[in-house]
């Protein structure tokens, strides 16, 4: 595999807005370089080896903006195949990120962060409709008001189902009951002449009233709560339900955000968002190693990469999107780094042993032997 040539100056113009330290520059590099040694002694092996160090030290520091500019841009035009396989993103995530399960300082983080945005001060001043467009609104209500299926089957939840026709048989049985109660309680004589006839009412059936309440309230209820769903269908048009879900929407839309907080607790013994988070972890730690979420990882990392292979990884940051105009002034920020790795004592140690190596070698000791000058 081969490699483009570092671009230059007069390959790429935008190069020559960070241009290469000048002659002045360069030799006062070497000036400092050679005040290591002292003019005219003669030089050892270290004595050389440590004033390269210095020299390259030096050099690096001075070029440090156009060189990380220059590796920006040769990076850049680099085909994404060249260097990474959708293989490698799928060990990356699949054996990598997903085979761990996220760390209790980072589920702080994330409990503490979601605390601060919910419960900050500025969401009493802004309203919902900050966070949500009016138009985003009436093309969710338009796209379910069309699907009719969908709707039907919502309203026969909410009216049709046998459930709500309980609920709403125990409740009327429950008014009617205390209704009696309290008005034969207060009828007096009459009150118990009507108790009087219930009594011989069951008796003479067999049959407890309540129950026959209960059952005569449940068959006629369940009929009118058919009849409602059926209307309810009929008549909840498409316009309907999208003028509906715009109406509320238009009622709520000027409440602040902090409105959402009602719905939340926000004890120490039962906090919402300690909830929430927990139960997202546990929904997590159960799919991330699950053969169902590893197969649509793979999956979705196959059309990702099919579709971006072949483009520059300028092309790929781009679309994230990293633009290129960022390389000067990343580069700016990283220059401290950069230059205290530089004068770092790994670093130096690293420059040093390389040139150790270097002049190690036996071809190139034989060559400072055979010219007579072999540094000592």
């Amino acid at each position: 595999m081969t490699s483009k040539p570092m671009p230059t100056s007069q390959d790429n113009p935008s190069l020559e807005t960070h241009p290469a330290p000048s002659q002045r520059q360069t030799a006062d590099v070497q000036s400092n370089s050679q005040s290591n040694t002292s003019a005219g002694a003669p030089l050892s092996l270290d004595s050389i080896i440590e004033a390269q160090v210095g020299f390259m030290q030096q050099w690096l520091r001075a070029q440090t903006d156009t060189l990380s500019v220059q590796a920006f841009q040769w990076f850049g035009e680099q085909p994404l195949y060249q260097y990474l396989q959708a293989d490698d993103l799928k060990r990356l995530i699949n054996d990598g990120l997903l085979q761990q399960p996220m760390s209790d300082v980072m589920r702080t983080d994330i409990r503490d962060i979601l605390h601060t945005v919910i419960y900050h001060p500025i969401n009493d001043n802004v309203p919902l409709s900050e966070l949500i467009d009016d138009t985003q609104v009436e093309t969710l209500a338009s796209y379910i008001g069309r699907h009719d299926e969908q709707r039907n089957a919502l309203i026969h939840t909410l009216i049709g189902n046998e459930t709500f026709a309980d609920l709403l048989t125990q409740t009327l049985y429950h008014a009617i009951n205390d209704f009696m109660e309290n008005t034969l309680d207060k009828a007096g004589g009459v009150g118990k002449l009507m108790k009087l006839g219930r009594s011989s009412f069951e008796k003479a059936t067999n049959k407890n009233l309540d129950e026959k309440l209960q059952t005569y309230l449940h068959r006629n209820i369940k009929d009118l709560t058919q009849r409602a769903e059926t209307n309810a269908q009929t008549h909840l048009s498409n316009d309907e339900v999208t003028r509906l879900l715009v109406m509320g929407w238009s009622r709520i839309k000027d409440l602040p955000i902090s409105e959402i907080q009602t719905y939340l607790n926000d004890e120490a013994d039962n906090n919402s968002i300690e909830h929430i988070e927990a139960s997202i972890q546990q929904s997590y730690n159960r799919l991330r190693l699950s053969p169902y979420l590893r197969s649509l990882v793979a999956a979705s990392i196959d059309t990702w990469y099919s579709n971006h292979q072949t483009d520059t990884i300028a092309a790929v940051a781009a679309s994230l999107p990293i633009d290129t105009s960022l390389a000067s002034p990343l580069s700016t920020a990283l220059r401290p780094i950069i230059q205290d790795a530089l004068d770092s004592p790994w670093f130096t140690a690293h420059i040093r042993e390389m040139l150790q190596a270097f002049y190690a070698q036996p071809a190139i000791k034989a060559s400072f032997a055979g010219h007579g000058d072999e540094p000592r």
